[in-house]
């Protein structure tokens, strides 16, 4: 038997809710790309600066996303009606043999 048979799962996240997040988003790829092609005369300070940013903010932002995803899942519960519904025949357009 499932336990949960008697909920309704439903997600009420909208864009509204994360578009900040898409903003804070798209200013940490901008910030790291400026980063890289700023540091450009030297390859690898340029790799580990942008490389350095990914890693020190790709966490918080995915924590950011994910418990507000979390959060905006809502399970409400169900009334199971005990009426049992008789259940209608099923018609064919076969006919029917006789021997």
């Amino acid at each position: 038997m499932n336990p949960l048979q008697g909920y309704r799962f439903s997600c009420t996240l909208t864009f509204g809710d994360i578009y900040a997040q898409v903003i804070i988003w798209l200013i940490v790829i901008f910030i790291s790309l400026a980063s890289a092609i700023a540091l450009y005369q030297n390859p690898v300070y340029a790799f580990l600066t942008g490389g350095l940013i990914w890693v020190l903010s790709l966490p918080f932002l995915l924590f950011a996303f994910v418990t507000t995803l979390l959060n905006h899942i809502e399970l409400t519960p169900v009334e199971q009606s005990n009426d049992v519904q008789p259940s209608t025949p099923v018609q064919t357009n076969q006919p029917v043999q006789t021997s």
